[in-house]
């Protein structure tokens, strides 16, 4: 049996997923988003340019075990971040036509529910988080302070996506940790590239939800920027391109496909911005889902390099 409210939820995809799970299972995948994989893709992106930058620097081949355990993780760690989203703003959710379905606001879900809910994704990226080094192991829990915090941030500031930001690139930090054991200038630049990127497709992902948004009181950069959100999500992806080509040169590796994969995610940005119509929540959507193959096509220049300089070297 189907849920007809978990196939309903307007800002979800194709809900494939929920059709085929049970009808227990449904509240909980719209909980960790696992109908919506966006998330946890841009949660990942990161973790991944980071780790296959290093296998530049490094002249090794991509490290596919870690890059699986990036994924493993990302996928529970989006669903901790939702998870605790849902549960602090159950009562804002239920106001808002996109989000009032969501399985907290909607009662599908228990708040008792949802928190061991969200115990038992921790455990899964404990799980994770312990087969990299010590030094990664005490770096990463620090981005659950910013989790934390990130669902008051759009109750007193304008400026919740950079707070989201700073969760969602923190990948960068952790992927280069774990394939290099400490930090450098280059995973730092791109950290910052990363917070300018999601800035600019969270603004683009909030325009869907300007007029509920001021009826709830809850702030965004969309609201912010105004009749300038075009010129504002430009602004911030012209720093994340330049912030994402500082980490390349400072690493040594603007060259080859990774210098080709950072110019071909420039060209992605500047074909949002002349799509983007403000006034156009499906548009809005559409593109903000795109920066998942935008993300792609940078990791894929970066594992393209690393590659062609292992097999370089070896003829």
């Amino acid at each position: 049996m189907n849920s007809p409210l978990g196939a309903g939820l307007p800002d979800a995809g194709r809900p494939t997923l929920l059709r085929h799970a049970p009808y227990t299972w449904q509240p909980y995948i719209q909980l960790a988003r696992l109908d919506r994989p966006i998330g946890w893709w841009l949660l990942l992106l990161p973790c991944w340019w980071a780790s296959l930058l290093a296998s530049v620097v490094r002249h090794s081949p991509p490290n596919l075990w870690h890059l699986a355990l990036f994924l493993i993780g990302a996928v529970a760690m989006r669903g901790v971040g939702t998870t605790y989203n849902d549960f602090i703003d159950r009562d804002i959710d239920a106001k808002v036509e996109r989000t009032r379905n969501r399985p907290l606001a909607s009662s599908r879900v228990s708040p008792q529910a949802a928190i061991g809910f969200l115990a038992a994704l921790i455990l899964v990226g404990l799980a994770v988080l312990v087969c990299f080094n010590r030094f990664t192991l005490l770096l990463a829990p620090a981005s659950l302070v910013i989790v934390a915090i990130y669902p008051l941030m759009k109750r007193i500031t304008f400026w919740p996506q950079a707070v989201l930001g700073l969760a969602f690139a923190f990948g960068a930090l952790v992927g280069w940790a774990a394939e290099m054991g400490s930090l450098a200038w280059p995973p730092v630049l791109l950290y910052l590239g990363g917070i300018c990127w999601t800035i600019g497709y969270d603004t683009i992902y909030a325009l869907q939800d300007i007029e509920d948004d001021l009826v709830a009181g809850v702030k965004s950069t969309a609201l912010r920027f105004g009749a300038h959100v075009r010129e504002g999500v430009g602004a911030f992806y012209v720093l994340a391109f330049g912030f994402i080509g500082a980490a390349l040169f400072a690493a040594g590796a603007a060259h080859g496909f990774g210098l080709l994969g950072w110019l071909c995610l420039g060209a992605h940005f500047i074909w949002q911005i002349a799509r983007l119509e403000p006034a156009d929540g499906n548009l809005a959507l559409r593109l903000f889902r795109s920066n998942r193959d935008a993300g792609l096509i940078f990791a894929a220049g970066l594992a393209a390099q690393a590659i062609l300089q292992i097999t370089s070297s070896a003829g």
